[in-house]
């Protein structure tokens, strides 16, 4: 009897429970509807997106009405094959690969430190101070260089007051590298490039980094091996995926951008202000999108040989 009422009292299971157990019982139609969502932005709003603007490349524009004309044709693609095209296409990679081999020195040394010698605490106020540029403006950030590199700022008053303002002008006077001021400069956009990717090859650099057992490091000095041998034989290979990791970022990001050269630089275009000025200016989207399939070739080279190297390990 007391039995007979307990079974009775007993509740029914809640819809959330019955669902729950409906998907666990069947784990392929719960891994769908995990993936439902993500798999339909990847598909359709990105690759879609991405499919768009490829297509997009290979119409034409009416010369008289301006507008787009969707018929297949590879006359933009013979644009780019243009000296003017070709030289921005190159001066952008030049520039992406000049910025990702700076980066490198620069990264590694602090990079070092925070993996091997930095304490908990120590490592954390590294990291804040590593990312808090990244918490500001990027304007703000790129506006505050054209400040210091302008001939009014600080670099220039610098140089007046310790008598080098000559060799200053002199280094502006390198054809393809200086101009006016260091604000309107190849060379100024190159430091700027530097300064707002250097954080994303320092925290791929670092990461590298904390996968390196100390006790082959121990290892390699107990066998005689001097620092610079450990350096070049032990610690450098296994480091070398966390730097192609973060070059990816410093020279898929510098390849895009057209916030920097447009603020600082001179007259010349990188691939991101050519893409501006033709979807904006002159209204012609194929050709500027013609223009931005180029980084996306180039990037899907440089992914696969960072493959290669092992990089995605280091992500």
């Amino acid at each position: 009897m007391a039995a007979t009422a307990a079974h009775v009292s007993s509740p029914a299971p809640s819809l959330l429970r019955r669902v729950s157990t409906y998907f666990y019982r069947r784990p392929r139609l719960s891994l769908f509807a995990l993936l439902a969502l993500p798999l339909f932005w990847l598909v359709v709003v990105y690759l879609g997106a991405l499919l768009a603007l490829v297509l997009q490349s290979f119409y034409g524009v009416e010369s008289f009405t301006g507008q787009v004309t969707r018929q297949f044709s590879l006359e933009n693609y013979r644009q780019l094959l243009q000296p003017a095209n070709i030289d921005i296409i190159l001066r952008t990679v030049i520039m992406a690969a000049l910025v990702t081999l700076a980066a490198v020195p620069l990264a590694y040394p602090l990079a070092y430190y925070m993996a091997r010698y930095a304490s908990s605490r120590m490592k954390m106020v590294l990291y804040v101070l590593i990312l808090l540029p990244l918490w500001s403006s990027y304007l703000v950030r790129v506006y505050a260089w054209k400040l210091i590199l302008a001939k009014e700022g600080i670099i220039s008053w610098f140089a007046t007051q310790t008598g080098t303002s000559g060799a200053l002008d002199a280094f502006l006077q390198i054809p393809g590298v200086g101009g006016t001021s260091l604000a309107l400069s190849n060379f100024g956009i190159f430091i700027a490039f530097v300064y707002v990717w250097l954080p994303y090859m320092i925290i791929a650099i670092e990461a590298a980094l904390e996968r390196v057992p100390k006790s082959l490091l121990e290892a390699s000095g107990d066998l005689g091996a001097k620092p610079g041998t450990t350096f070049r034989n032990v610690t450098w290979p296994l480091a070398f995926p966390g730097v192609v990791a973060g070059s990816i970022f410093t020279f898929s990001l510098t390849l895009g951008d057209f916030v920097v050269p447009t603020v600082l630089g001179t007259s010349q275009y990188f691939i991101g202000q050519a893409v501006l000025t033709l979807q904006s200016t002159s209204g012609n989207l194929p050709l500027a999108a013609a223009l931005t399939v180029m980084p996306m070739l180039i990037m899907g080279i440089y992914l696969w040989f960072a493959k290669r190297l092992g990089a995605f390990e280091a992500l």
